[in-house]
């Protein structure tokens, strides 16, 4: 789906070498900065803006602050045949993930189904990012983490000990394109809340709620209140567990332990991943399951609609949608943006996005 309003628009070459070039310039190897750079430019093409180059100040903050180790020896810490828990050495969250889901690739080839913890790490970006990953090898991807900073009570309380805690989920089909689900567990993600402060816009009522129980509107008065969880208590219930499982379980930071990374340039955050790969094969023969995906889908696109409804949707449809409007005509980038990146290159010393 093509933006609403016209805004300058940057290649995804453009972003992926000012993107490396900036974390080069706070020593990041170069090879990793350009991992860091080719998944961070991936999420602004898929339409996930709150994950992408709009938290490279954030970023850029956290390792001048020596919050973020720039050179860390991300390894394996305990493993089995079915399973590995991985330790980032509190390198950036986009190298320890991509590091964990090539591990869990890797074991499902033989296991069948891995998971993949990971510990000691860094918020990652979108959690479609390493979900998609097992495509590429005819797999299922599942994702879990635990969010940068908590924004959620538990239900019917008022101290923040949950975050916004993603899953995400990606299945491979046929001819259709791969189903992929990629959610907070809260109305809105606590990106979406920082581009709507950035861009002087106001949020939908239901996204947070201040601390006498009102609707929350202004994203500059955040701070006032909290997100709200998808489907009232079953959201706030699917945080916890998630949270339970990507932080508890890989001994990282879960509940009051959990850093405000947007506050705190300083402190390591221990942020805790999962990431699971599925084998499609060692199911059933891979193209009775793209089949049988691609029968599914039809029926549920085709399926009878509600007066008024034009197309009932699949998840994945916005991000397809996008990236092949931003792969052909260009990355929009607001005008708000576009002033925090120039900013950024100059305090670094490094061109500009846009000449």
């Amino acid at each position: 789906m093509a933006d609403p309003t016209p805004q300058q628009r940057i290649t995804g070459d453009q972003l992926r070498a000012f993107i490396a070039s900036a974390f080069e310039a706070v020593s990041l190897p170069r090879e990793d900065a350009k991992t860091i750079a080719r998944l961070m430019a991936q999420a602004d093409i898929n339409g996930s803006e709150g994950h992408g180059v709009f938290r490279l100040p954030q970023y850029i903050r956290r390792i001048r602050g020596g919050a973020v180790n720039v050179r860390p020896d991300i390894r394996v810490e305990r493993e089995l045949a079915g399973m590995a828990l991985v330790n980032g050495d509190n390198g950036m969250g986009h190298l320890v993930m991509k590091f964990a889901a090539e591990k869990a690739i890797e074991k499902a080839k033989t296991a069948g189904v891995a998971w993949v913890g990971a510990r000691c790490s860094n918020h990652a970006g979108p959690a479609s990012l390493y979900a998609t990953m097992p495509l590429a090898h005819d797999m299922i991807g599942l994702y879990m983490a635990v969010g940068s900073a908590n924004h959620l009570p538990p239900w019917g309380g008022l101290d923040m000990l949950l975050s916004t805690n993603p899953i995400a989920v990606a299945v491979p089909a046929g001819e259709e394109p791969a189903v992929i689900l990629d959610m907070a567990t809260t109305v809105a993600a606590y990106g979406k809340v920082k581009t709507k402060a950035q861009r002087g816009e106001m949020m939908p009522e239901g996204w947070m709620m201040d601390r006498n129980g009102n609707p929350l509107t202004d994203p500059r008065r955040a701070n006032e209140g909290f997100l709200l969880p998808i489907g009232g208590y079953k959201g706030y219930g699917l945080a916890l567990i998630i949270g339970m499982l990507a932080g508890n379980l890989n001994a990282a930071a879960m509940g009051k332990d959990v850093v405000d990374f947007n506050n705190d340039d300083t402190s390591v955050t221990n942020t805790g991943h999962a990431i699971v790969a599925i084998n499609v094969g060692a199911f059933q023969p891979l193209s009775e399951f793209r089949k049988g995906m691609d029968t599914l889908v039809r029926d549920i696109r085709n399926s009878q609609r509600l007066p008024g409804v034009e197309h009932i949707r699949l998840p994945g449809e916005g991000t397809h949608a996008a990236r092949a409007d931003r792969e052909k005509n260009g990355i929009p980038m607001p005008p708000a943006l576009l002033a925090a990146l120039d900013q950024l290159s100059g305090d670094l010393g490094i061109p500009r996005l846009v000449r």
